[in-house]
């Protein structure tokens, strides 16, 4: 096991053991304490015993309230009772087989039931429904760590019943993501209990899983459009990583040296994920499954493979844990709703039914480890990136994550992933989940369809004529480190049938169509490339934009070099909007339970517009305009007017659009007049839960202005203490050319 790295310690306090750290008064380790294996196993038993009334006669069938899947009833019974025998595998597994609540003739009646097939209950095969796959992943991990006291005492014509069942798999081919693990897992069953399976079925997988492979522990989960590796979420953890264990563990080894180096590599980096209040970050499709954010750090702990020592692996899952519990992530009838907190429709995909979130079963992985092992034993510890404030750069995914652990906020700033999987002739809106600038743990992007369709929240865009906000596209990523990242995007406008201004959106963002144009008809309109650069200073980010026209397709003339199919394509498929273009910068949305409890403050000084949303709790979402100082490229030591400045403030208010509560507001900042190619513009934007009210230093933005109304030649951001961040823009400048930095000293 590659050990913890030594926290940075203040103070001499001494913990439970007498060893000098982290005080265990620290309030953030409250949680651990109270979230003792055994609640971890009386809360796994509550959710099973609250499925029960909804359960088929048989027991085959699990059908729980909610939203009905892209698959159907059928299909999300069958999710039902997967996903929930999962978490009665991994409870009656750490318990030796212990079963005081009689789960497992529970689940072997339904076995019996759904495996019939002339029985009323009976599961729907692969060839009748895909997501039978899926769900045979969870049969088949159940069934490897219930067999002592399942599987082996079943009745043989059960055993072949299922086998057969589960065989539908083997041959199947056409998994491009996580899962060709669901094929892996079942398979590997199947081969332990003398059933079919196929070596060129694994070997296949094999080799599509190392192409999907990125470093630092991430894989994309599948390509993206024009075999782009650029689909990071909460997969990368909650399947890359852990499949690889329970397949291991059907199999009876230990996990592979290659998959246990990679996860390791990844805890390093997903541990900075997660707020020091146990708040996880909302990115990514499939967030109602919650609690299945904490299955990697619980595979590292069971696989000895985690830069985690034992107690700060058990105070995170704790903080997890209570994070969910708190919010009422569990409703009245004991059930996991879709939602991230309460129940939130919103939040689903198209194969999201009410039986979907009980993939959280994931995050219950821990009970594998037994009452004896030092997760449960140790003295809960501050994981490392829950001591002090930092930014980090996680170059795989493209993030940029600031941490300030004091109020529990996490920011991602994403200049790298983007899930661009549509093809470039479809009419698309950007995916609220993957091509937002900014995600935390404490706000989501606003989900309501307006939202999708004309994005305000933690969006840079471009406005057109009818101050529609454009759409950013697949991420082009320039530079990142630990304090700068810089990404592009060819942006575009989504036209669709029958918009119209929203009378509570004081911007009138919506887009609209001409009366009278097909009501069946959607399409794009293209723009220019804009490039978006922020710079983190704890909880400040300096956020940056320019644009510049894009390279399209000259009639009657050959593509230049280097012009891709797509963008022949897009270019033959879209017209391009003419402009002028104003520019807009959106904050980060914040949500209350109820009206009343968001307070909008606008005001203006010598340094620029501001712009601020207050919750009664403190918490502060705001923006500032910043003054950009433009200097010529060809006479460096003169300046030149400053930039268009972003000179109108206001706020969205939402009702229904954001899962953290009914209401929210957004915050933004705008241009009056157009901006001009290459031209830079500027704003500070915060979130903090900490003194939200008090005035923030205003950092000062420099640029030395391209030629041609090209992109800028050199970027500055400097802070009122002296440091002074350069931002590269993708440009080379002129040989020997000496930064503005460098020139003022």
């Amino acid at each position: 096991m590659t050990p913890a790295a030594t926290p940075p310690r203040t103070s001499s306090t001494t913990d439970a053991t007498g060893s000098p750290g982290v005080a265990t008064s620290d309030p953030r380790l409250a949680p651990a304490r109270r979230w003792t294996r055994e609640r971890w196993l009386a809360t796994a038993d509550r959710l099973l015993d609250a499925v029960r009334p909804y359960s088929s006669p048989g027991g085959a069938l699990i059908t729980l309230p909610g939203p009905v899947s892209g698959s159907g009833t059928w299909s999300d019974g069958l999710e039902g009772y997967a996903r929930t025998f999962l978490l009665a595998a991994f409870r009656l597994r750490g318990e030796d087989g212990r079963d005081p609540r009689g789960l497992l003739q529970r689940y072997a009646d339904g076995l019996r039931h759904g495996t019939d097939p002339a029985g009323a209950e009976r599961w729907p095969r692969v060839d009748e429904r895909r997501q039978a796959v899926v769900e045979a992943a969870s049969v088949a991990i159940g069934l490897s760590e219930t067999r002592p006291w399942l599987w082996d005492r079943l009745d043989e014509t059960t055993r072949q019943r299922t086998v057969d069942w589960l065989a539908g798999v083997v041959g199947t081919r056409g998994y491009t993501n996580n899962w060709l693990w669901f094929q892996n897992v079942i398979e590997a069953f199947l081969a332990s209990v003398g059933g079919p399976w196929e070596q060129a079925d694994l070997d296949h997988n094999a080799e599509t899983a190392e192409s999907l492979y990125v470093g630092d522990g991430w894989y994309s989960d599948g390509r993206g459009r024009g075999g782009r590796r650029q689909n990071f979420d909460h997969y990368a953890g909650w399947a890359w990583h852990v499949y690889p264990l329970l397949h291991a563990r059907i199999q009876g080894r230990p996990l592979d040296a290659l998959h246990a180096d990679r996860l390791r590599a990844y805890l390093d980096q997903a541990r900075h994920l997660v707020g020091s209040r146990g708040a996880p970050m909302l990115q990514g499709r499939s967030v109602t499954y919650r609690h299945a954010v904490l299955a990697p750090f619980w595979a590292g702990a069971i696989a000895d493979a985690t830069p985690l020592s034992p107690g700060a692996t058990r105070a995170l899952a704790a903080a997890v844990a209570e994070h969910f519990d708190a919010a009422g992530a569990v409703d009245d009838r004991g059930l996991l709703p879709v939602g991230w907190h309460r129940r939130y429709d919103r939040v689903r995909q198209l194969y999201t039914g009410g039986s979907s979130p009980y993939w959280a079963s994931k995050g219950f992985l821990g009970l594998l480890l037994g009452a004896d092992h030092p997760v449960w034993t140790a003295t809960p510890e501050l994981p490392e990136a829950w001591q002090e404030a930092h930014a980090v750069a996680l170059r795989a995914p493209g993030w940029l994550v600031s941490a300030t652990p004091a109020d529990g906020v996490v920011r991602l700033l994403n200049h790298g992933s983007d899930r661009a999987i549509e093809h470039a002739l479809t009419p698309r809106a950007d995916d609220p989940f993957y091509r937002r600038l900014a995600y935390s743990g404490t706000t989501s992007p606003q989900l309501g369809a307006g939202d999708v369709a004309a994005p305000l929240d933690s969006h840079t865009a471009l406005l057109d004529a009818r101050g529609v906000p454009s759409h950013r596209d697949a991420v082009e990523r320039v530079h990142l480190d630990d304090a700068v990242a810089v990404s592009r995007s060819r942006v575009c406008w989504l036209d669709v049938p029958g918009g119209a201004p929203d009378d509570e959106d004081p911007a009138g963002a919506r887009p609209a169509v001409a009366p009278g144009d097909d009501a069946g008809w959607a399409g794009l309109r293209l723009g220019p490339v804009l490039t978006t650069a922020s710079v983190v200073r704890g909880p400040d980010e300096v956020r940056l934009a320019w644009w510049a026209p894009a390279a399209t397709a000259v009639p009657g003339r050959a593509p230049a070099p280097g012009t891709t199919a797509e963008d022949l394509d897009r270019d033959t498929a879209w017209p391009a909007d003419a402009g002028p273009w104003r520019l807009h910068v959106g904050g980060w949305p914040l949500a209350a339970a109820k009206d009343g409890a968001l307070h909008v403050e606008r005001s203006a000084d010598r340094d620029g517009s501001l712009v601020r949303v207050v919750r009664d709790d403190g918490t502060s979402s705001h923006l500032r305009a910043l003054r950009v100082e433009v200097r010529d490229v060809d006479a460096p030591g003169t300046d030149s007017p400053p930039g268009t400045p972003l000179d109108t403030v206001g706020a969205v208010r939402r009702n229904g659009s954001d899962p953290f509560g009914a209401t929210s507001a957004v915050p933004w900042l705008r241009t009056s007049a157009p901006v001009a190619a290459g031209e830079v513009v500027a704003a500070l934007v915060v979130l903090t839960g900490e003194d939200g009210a008090r005035r923030r230093p205003v950092p000062t933005v420099r640029v030395r202005r391209g030629t041609d109304g090209g992109p800028p030649a050199a970027v500055e951001v400097w802070w009122p203490d002296g440091r002074v961040d350069p931002v590269p823009t993708g440009q080379t400048g002129p040989t020997g050319q000496t930064s503005m930095h460098e020139a003022a000293s």
